[in-house]
C-alpha cells in the first residue's frame, strides 16, 4: 500500500487585535488586509480593555497609546489607527481633533458642517488639504512598529457621494474630480491614506517571521 505523504505544516495565523470600535475603520482594515494569513479581532471581543483617551498632539502619539494599552491588556499584538484631515488654510486643523471637530459626540455630518462653515470664505485655489494615517502595531513585550500614509487633495464646497465615512464627501484626491465618497471601496483603497499605511503593514508582515 502506498503511504500518503503528510501535509506540509503551515504556520498558525497571527492574531491581531484592532484597537478601535469604529465599524467603518474595521471594515476598511479587514478589506485591505483580507488576503493575509492573520486572524483579526477587535476590542469588542475584549470588554475588559479600558478606553484610551486620544490626548496626544500627533497621530502617532495617539496610535501608539491605543495600541500599547490593548496589547498589554490582551497579551496579543494590537494594531491601532489614528488618522484625520489637515487643511492648509486652517493651520492643519482639524488634525488630531478630526473625529470630534464639532464636539466630543459629533457626528460626521456635524463635523462636515463645521468644516464648511470655517472654510466658507476660502477660495478654490486655497482649499488644499491632506488625509493622514498612522498605524501602530504594538506587541505585549513593548515593541512598536509604525506605518504611515497620506494623500493630498482639496476640500469641496458641498458634500458629494454617499460612500465612505468621515470627511470623505468633501475630499477630492489629487488629479481626481470625484470625492472619496463617490468612489467604490476598491478604488478608494488604492488612493487613501489608510490604504497606503496598510500596504506598508502588509509588507512588514510578509517580511517578518509571522508569515
Amino acid at each position: 500500500m502506498k503511504l500518503k505523504k503528510p501535509d506540509k505544516l503551515s504556520k498558525p495565523k497571527m492574531e491581531i487585535i484592532l484597537a478601535t470600535r469604529n465599524k467603518k475603520k474595521i471594515e476598511e482594515i479587514k478589506r485591505v488586509i483580507g488576503d493575509m494569513p492573520v486572524s483579526v479581532m477587535t476590542i469588542d471581543d475584549f470588554p475588559e480593555c479600558p478606553e484610551v483617551k486620544e490626548e496626544g498632539v500627533t497621530f502617532q502619539e495617539n496610535a501608539v497609546r491605543k495600541a500599547m494599552a490593548v496589547a498589554q491588556c490582551t497579551g496579543k499584538p494590537s494594531l491601532a489607527d489614528d488618522s484625520g484631515l489637515e487643511v492648509d488654510s486652517l493651520s492643519n486643523a482639524p488634525g488630531v481633533f478630526s473625529s470630534r471637530y464639532a464636539g466630543e459626540s459629533a457626528t460626521d455630518r456635524k463635523n462636515i458642517e463645521k468644516l464648511l462653515h470655517e472654510m466658507c470664505s476660502i477660495v478654490d485655489d486655497k482649499r488644499n488639504a491632506r488625509f493622514v494615517c498612522c498605524l501602530a502595531l504594538a506587541f505585549p513585550d513593548g515593541r512598536v512598529e509604525i506605518f504611515s500614509g497620506q494623500v493630498e487633495g482639496r476640500i469641496g464646497k458641498e458634500p458629494k457621494g454617499s460612500l465612505g465615512f468621515g470627511y470623505d464627501p468633501l475630499f477630492y484626491p489629487e488629479r481626481h474630480n470625484r470625492t472619496f465618497a463617490e468612489m467604490p471601496a476598491a478604488e478608494k483603497d488604492t488612493l487613501s491614506h489608510r490604504g497606503k499605511a496598510l500596504r506598508k503593514f502588509q509588507e512588514y508582515l510578509r517580511g517578518s517571521y509571522f508569515i
